[in-house]
């Protein structure tokens, strides 16, 4: 058989097709090491990942599936970063930190003033308050004073009185004078009986040159001032020591201020006072404190701080309402960190703040805990954990906090931050906020009632904010659980002279309120 005969048998040529067909399938589809490694890899990328919910990043779960809690499908956790990155850091591009509205600020130390401001209202001095009183008993024949609010002077006719024993006395005067220079004792004995009963020597002398008996003796002011209560009138029978007007001397007044608790920390004898009052509205006055109450009112938990102010012109009249204001050092204090209140994020147990660290690749934030002392106007001391010229997030911490949970960092409410999975159907969460927060009605009206209401709420051991709204009535508030509940803040509240529903505030301490602070109707 030639060679042309051999390729020219069909079936010898269909075998050798079908020959090549499986040589090259088998060059095309066969497995591959590569293949099998790459799928390996895959593999184990897919079971190093780890899956959260977004509505709840306490959730983590090797595999994907939904939110044991809300039925959410479970997203991959994003762990951004580069190796050289501190794991436990937050890394943010420059882009989502602008859309964020992350602001950050150098620490710094500062002289720590807070301001205190207090209310109060303008009052007579006690120490010149004086009463005129009858110092015979007998019947008011007359009244040159008539009503009240009427300014005296010293020396000055208010009226005249008849009193059977007063006649009784100017006849034995008469009496003794005839015979007084043979019985000396007598007459001396019978003028000191009417110098006893307040009659001047000048009066003494016109009975006995008259020789006729008053039936009725003038009653003079012994102090000068205004008239301040008019307890007597024409015709009236009065006993020996009644009271007939109380006279207050008002050249110089007192303002009394309520202080808190909270504020006596920054209150002392001798510093400086600013204060306004609504009555004179663009006056501004400056006093010292003179007294500080040692004692707290157990009804309305404050204590008086009194400033003494000269009033020779009149312009400060008793009842006048005052806003007081104190610029003042904590004491212990001098020369501390001071940051902003809006760095500082709290747990109830915790005081955090995020620092940036430097980092080439965008902004890295670090949460902090810190200890913090007293509170100021706009800002914190901070006792422990940050120093000088650290640069810590002042504005949009919130935001920082939100990103670093979704992350699994260490954030507000995940102190560990493991972010180990979780293989059960019921994953543990880890429960570390047990602060509270609560709204409800509390009555009132004006800027008095609001600091008021909110200082009381913050008096509470355990409550951490207090914001009261004047337009909706409404008392914003945050406390620890279980160091203090919210019955005990409404009580407190409604024991300051403020109704929330569940209390009632006592009548008594509802009527001390100024008058603009009440919100009850009046009885008709």
């Amino acid at each position: 058989m030639n060679k042309t005969n051999i390729f020219s048998n069909r079936y010898l040529k269909y075998s050798l097709i079908l020959i090549l067909g499986i040589f090259l399938g088998w060059i095309v589809f066969r497995p591959s090491h590569k293949h099998e490694r790459d799928g390996e890899s895959l593999k184990e990328v897919v079971n190093d990942t780890i899956w959260t919910c977004s509505m709840h990043p306490s959730i983590r779960m090797k595999e994907p599936g939904k939110c044991p809690i809300c039925g959410m499908d479970l997203i991959p956790l994003v762990q951004g970063g580069s190796a050289s990155i501190d794991p436990d850091a937050l890394h943010l591009t420059p882009e989502a930190a602008q859309i964020a509205n992350v602001m950050t600020s150098v620490v710094s130390r500062q002289r720590p003033v807070k301001d205190v401001r207090l209310y109060g209202k303008v009052d007579a001095d006690e120490r010149k308050l004086q009463s005129q009183v009858a110092h015979v008993s007998g019947r008011i024949e007359s009244l040159n004073v008539n009503f009240t609010g009427e300014s005296v002077s010293e020396g000055q006719l208010l009226g005249s009185i008849y009193s059977p024993g007063l006649v009784t006395a100017q006849q034995e005067l008469l009496e003794a004078a005839g015979m007084k220079d043979s019985q000396p004792a007598i007459y001396e004995a019978a003028k000191e009986k009417l110098r006893q009963w307040k009659l001047t020597d000048k009066q003494i002398s016109d009975i006995e040159s008259s020789g006729e008996v008053q039936n009725s003796l003038g009653i003079f002011s012994n102090t000068a001032g205004v008239i301040i209560a008019k307890r007597v009138n024409k015709g009236d029978y009065v006993s020996q020591g009644t009271v007939l007007f109380d006279i207050a001397d008002l050249s110089s007044v007192w303002i009394l201020f309520d202080a808190y608790e909270s504020d006596i920390l920054y209150i002392k004898k001798g510093e400086q006072i600013s204060f306004t009052l609504q009555a004179l509205p663009g006056e501004n006055f400056t006093g010292k404190i003179a007294f500080i109450d040692p004692v707290i009112d157990p009804v309305t938990r404050v204590a008086r701080v009194r400033v003494e102010a000269g009033n020779r012109s009149g312009m400060l009249k008793p009842g006048m309402f005052a806003t007081g204001n104190v610029s003042a050092m904590p004491a212990g204090f001098k020369d501390d960190i001071v940051i902003p209140r809006s760095a500082v994020l709290w747990t109830g147990k915790r005081s955090i703040v995020y620092v940036k660290q430097d980092n080439p690749e965008g902004p890295l934030f670090k949460l902090r805990e810190i200890e913090l002392g007293p509170a100021l106007a706009g800002g914190y001391i901070v006792k422990e954990g940050l120093s000088e010229g650290e640069e810590i997030v002042t504005n949009g911490t919130f935001s920082v906090d939100a990103a670093a949970q979704l992350q699994g960092k260490p954030s507000m409410m995940n102190q560990a931050a493991s972010i180990s999975a979780q293989t059960d159907q019921h994953p543990k969460i880890e429960n570390n906020g047990d602060i509270i927060h609560e709204s409800f009605n509390v009555s009132g009206n004006c800027e008095m009632c609001k600091d008021r209401i909110e200082k009381a709420a913050l008096s509470v051991n355990g409550v951490i904010s207090a914001e009261w709204d004047i337009s909706s009535k409404t008392l914003h508030l945050g406390f620890k659980s279980p160091v203090t509940s919210l019955e005990t803040v409404k009580k407190t509240i409604a024991d300051v002279g403020h109704d929330n529903g569940n209390f009632r505030a006592p009548d008594d301490v509802y009527s001390q309120l100024p008058e603009c602070c009440h919100y009850r109707e009046k009885k008709k």
